[in-house]
């Protein structure tokens, strides 16, 4: 017969898994609180700006550098670029977490193509922009309701637009709890609320979906909400762009792809419930996290463009374009 171990060799072993977990709980949900709003910064280099002065040169775009203050401070930076041949319309574009404004560069162009001035701003805590932290919409819905304030002060359009990806697009939908002068917006890969994206982050990591951090890592994610409000003093969980779209009137075009893992398409699908009278969703089939453009782009560029055409504002402005400084 095998040897029997002792009853008190399994309280033993209990007793030191639980203190692992509240240790790893503890220290985990800190780390990751701490990593959560300190992203990775992506500067942008000289030789990269100097590409975008020349692209707008060879383009007869007007270029110009963009700085302004932040309600607490924080100096954010952006270019703003305007055709020739401008149709009277802005399009703020909002970046994703840890990128800069050049990852939205490319969308830029294809709208100065298009006609529209474009807005490229850093997220604050990114690229060469200002601010300590990122909070993922909280601070940053001020934000950029200082940039539509900076484009109807400046150009003076007919129209503003945003359009933003990711951690872009949901601060983009974050803002109009307050902002209302967007003819549209459009928002892909968006999520929900923080607190379901740190859900979905926790089941990532482990090939899981978001059931796991809503369970076993459950006590780690509020240790990290709970880190975040005592150190900074910002409350996690009152980030909402299911709430914020809930009650604005701006028109809302989501876009989401099937296959994203790292932000699940039922977010944008939550979204769109919220006020369906003013949101649209399209689900891409096969699409990754922000990958609506890989998988279809003739749809992707179609879409958006009748997006803004359809909200446009029926008169346009009488006042004759601002003059823009820079080179």
């Amino acid at each position: 017969m095998g040897r029997i171990l002792p009853k008190s060799f399994f309280y033993r072993t209990c007793m030191l898994l639980a203190l692992l977990y509240l240790a790893g709980t503890v220290l985990g949900g800190i780390g990751l609180g701490w990593i959560a709003t300190h992203p990775g910064r992506r500067p942008i280099s000289l030789g990269e700006q100097d590409q975008v002065k020349s692209y707008a040169r060879l383009r007869n775009a007007q270029f110009r550098e963009v700085s302004l203050s932040a309600k607490d401070g924080a100096l954010l930076q952006a270019w703003f670029l305007r055709p020739a041949e401008w149709n009277r319309d802005v399009v703020i574009l909002l970046h994703g977490v840890s990128d800069n404004r050049l990852g939205m560069y490319g969308y830029g162009q294809w709208l100065l193509e298009n006609h529209y001035g474009v807005l490229l701003p850093d997220a604050r805590a990114h690229g060469i922009s200002g601010g300590e932290i990122a909070s993922y919409g909280l601070l940053e819905s001020d934000d950029v309701h200082r940039w539509v304030n900076w484009v109807e002060e400046n150009p003076r359009p007919r129209c503003v637009y945003g359009f933003g990806e990711s951690m872009g697009a949901a601060e983009i939908l974050e803002s109009l709890a307050q902002e209302s002068r967007f003819c549209a917006v459009v928002a892909e890969s968006p999520f929900e609320t923080f607190r379901e994206v740190s859900y979905a982050r926790f089941g990532r990591t482990f090939h899981a979906g978001p059931w796991l951090g809503r369970t076993f890592f459950w006590p780690a994610g509020e240790v990290g909400f709970l880190y975040v409000r005592l150190k900074y003093g910002l409350d996690m969980n009152a980030v909402s762009p299911k709430e914020a779209v809930r009650t604005s009137g701006v028109p809302v075009l989501l876009i989401h792809g099937t296959k994203d893992r790292n932000i699940p398409s039922y977010n944008s699908g939550d979204i769109q419930l919220a006020n369906p009278s003013h949101a649209v969703l399209w689900l891409v089939p096969g699409a990754a996290h922000c990958g609506a453009h890989q998988v279809s782009p003739q749809e992707f560029d179609r879409r958006i463009l009748n997006w803004f055409r359809e909200h446009a504002l029926e008169t346009v402005a009488q006042t004759e374009p601002a003059p823009l400084g820079g080179d």
